[in-house]
């Protein structure tokens, strides 16, 4: 399952190892899309990186500190600094990609 981010656990989560952000709402259809594929990973890479959802509806400071301006976007960090950023829905190969080669 995808840990539910918030700016009060956001820092500590993604400060070490390679960690991938989705920025979602409930409202938004393409986010819909993505979510299932975001837990899938987050399944199949326990224990390799930390893979998080932050509802922009409730952390508004978090999607503007990293610029989020539509969504869904999927932030990569590494150590506790952003990496790569998409925008729009990813398929699981592709994230998956992005992640094996921050790991």
């Amino acid at each position: 399952m995808a840990v539910a981010l918030t700016k009060d656990n956001f820092a500590k989560s993604i400060e070490s190892g390679v960690s991938l952000v989705d920025f979602w709402a409930p409202w938004c259809g393409p986010c819909k899309m993505q979510l299932p594929i975001v837990e899938e990973l987050s399944s199949e890479l326990e224990g390799q990186a930390v893979i998080g959802k932050i509802n922009v509806d409730e952390e508004p400071e978090l999607a503007s500190q990293f610029g989020v301006m539509s969504i869904p976007t999927l932030i990569l960090f590494k150590d506790g600094q952003p990496v790569d950023k998409m925008v729009g829905v990813q398929s699981k190969d592709a994230l998956k990609s992005k992640i094996s080669g921050q790991l």
